[in-house]
């Protein structure tokens, strides 16, 4: 088994170019997570609010380690593609609480993760970053640590030095072992092209309406696009709307979009 955890860790590892970009859909549950393997995924990444909403939780590491161990290990068994991990902040209190959640992902069979900064200052993601480098190394895995950085999802600092503030955070980050940059919440292209060429490392875009297209983002330099919780969101959004209209109008007409019975329940194995 470690010998296929580590292919598949260099595998997620050499799709990151923006020679095309790589793009992710995030899962939230087992079902999820096979559905988008069976529309072609060549990985899987976890959405961290779209698991909390799942299992009854606001977003914002209000999960406990355990329960989001426990999810990742299901995904990774359900799934044949590499696996990459949403942990917010590393749910851990401090650097070497996050060393710890870091081995667990790992031994869940993960390939990356995902860790931000959020509010905290860069120097906590820095110390966090290296701490879960630490980790990584010594469980004999090539994991990707992707760091994001939230100034523009949250709009951090005075916008005329944003962007330069980011490039900084970045650095450090890289300087820490991160092997690749997040920047949700930026659709500029004129932006997104100054990140890229600032950032040595795989630049990650959050997609969704309004930003560029995936080839697009590509020629902006950017190497990984992500969907985020937006995913989660319109499977919520369907859900919605089918209960809307069968408590409203008393029709079924959502549900001639859905998936059919046969074609889902074929994604999981028979029962041993």
């Amino acid at each position: 088994m470690i010998t296929a955890h580590i292919d598949k860790a260099l595998l997620f590892r050499s799709l990151h170019s923006s020679a095309r970009p790589f793009a992710l859909a995030n899962a939230w549950d087992v079902a999820s997570a096979r559905v988008i393997e069976a529309a072609g995924a060549p990985a899987i990444a976890t959405t961290s609010a779209g698991v909390a909403w799942s299992l009854g939780h606001r977003d914002g590491e209000s999960l406990s380690p355990d329960r989001v161990v426990d999810l990742i290990a299901r995904i990774v068994a359900a799934v044949g593609v590499p696996v990459t991990a949403d942990i917010e902040g590393g749910y851990g209190q401090d650097a070497a609480g996050v060393a710890k959640t870091v081995t667990r992902v790992v031994e869940a069979g993960a390939v990356g993760i995902n860790i931000e900064d959020g509010t905290r200052p860069s120097s906590d993601l820095r110390a966090r970053l290296t701490a879960a480098r630490a980790a990584a190394d010594r469980a004999g895995v090539s994991l990707f640590l992707n760091a994001r950085t939230d100034t523009y999802l949250f709009g951090l600092g005075d916008p005329a030095t944003r962007l330069e503030n980011t490039l900084e955070r970045a650095r450090g980050y890289v300087d820490a072992g991160a092997d690749g940059i997040f920047v949700p919440g930026v659709t500029d292209p004129d932006i997104i092209a100054e990140l890229a060429s600032g950032i040595c490392v795989p630049l990650n875009i959050m997609a969704g309406p309004g930003a560029p297209d995936v080839a697009e983002l590509g020629g902006l330099g950017v190497a990984r696009v992500s969907l985020g919780s937006g995913l989660a969101q319109t499977a919520y959004a369907a859900t919605r709307h089918a209960a809307q209209q069968l408590y409203g109008t008393g029709d079924y007409h959502p549900l001639a979009d859905a998936i059919p019975f046969p074609d889902l329940n074929g994604l999981f194995p028979n029962p041993r």
